[in-house]
């Protein structure tokens, strides 16, 4: 059966998850990490595409980005994936293949999910106990967003300029995020829709996409609104 194309719109966020093939490392020195980012910095400004929130781990990426054009994304991913194959193949005398299949793309609704897709990606190293908290970590993008450490890659998204009037205002207002973990339910969530390339958002939301795009957007309600939003506020 023909595989669906991801659920894209101009302007809206996506997750995106790319994983070593077999679960493998796909960075083992920080030179690895270094290279991975500025190629993404390059991919996403010729394929217009905004990052607002990262995180390398070992064997796996996460990004919350947002294109301007319809491939911006799909382009962007190709573009990144065959510069750093390139690169960690030579580097490493190794051939065939890096990558777990396609990259995993989750269409976000902003206004409901984009503060917590941050929080899912950047806390993804202390839910691995590689770090007790993420400013700890050096390869993700809590501390531009949560600190103001100058990164050329992070473009604040419109959820995160509502935090607050000026950058210190937002600033504290993310940090606070943080202060406790994603319930289980909520990371449940989150997993399932970027694996299965499902909108995350509210019912209403993923109805709207799904009527526009003629397709189901993800698995049949069983509460509606009211039970998403309230799980979402309570992770907020």
């Amino acid at each position: 059966m023909a595989r669906l194309p991801r659920f894209v719109l101009v302007g809206h966020p996506q997750h995106i998850i790319i994983r070593g093939n077999n679960r493998e490392p796909v960075f083992t020195a920080e030179e690895d990490y270094r290279f991975f980012l500025d190629k993404l910095a390059d991919a996403a400004k010729k394929h217009q595409c905004d990052i607002h929130a990262y995180v390398l781990m070992t064997n796996h990426i996460h990004l919350l980005a947002t294109p301007h054009k319809t491939d911006g994304i799909s382009k962007m991913m190709q573009m990144l994936g065959r510069y750093y194959v390139q690169y960690f193949n030579y580097t490493y005398k190794r051939s065939g293949t890096l990558w777990e299949g396609r990259y995993k793309a989750s269409l976000i609704d902003s206004d409901a999910y984009a503060l917590l897709c941050y929080r899912y990606i950047e806390l993804n190293p202390v839910r691995a106990d590689m770090v007790s908290h993420p400013s700890e970590y050096p390869w993700s993008s809590y501390r531009a967003n949560a600190l103001g450490q100058y990164d050329a890659l992070v473009t604040p998204q419109t959820m995160y300029y509502a935090l607050g009037q000026d950058e210190t205002a937002r600033q504290t207002q993310y940090r606070s995020l943080f202060t406790g973990q994603i319930d289980e339910i909520c990371l449940s969530q989150m997993r399932e829709a970027a694996n299965k390339a499902w909108v995350l958002g509210s019912e209403h939301f993923k109805q709207k996409i799904a009527d526009q795009l003629n397709r189901r957007s993800g698995k049949l309600a069983k509460g509606g609104d009211r039970k998403s939003d309230e799980f979402r506020q309570n992770n907020i």
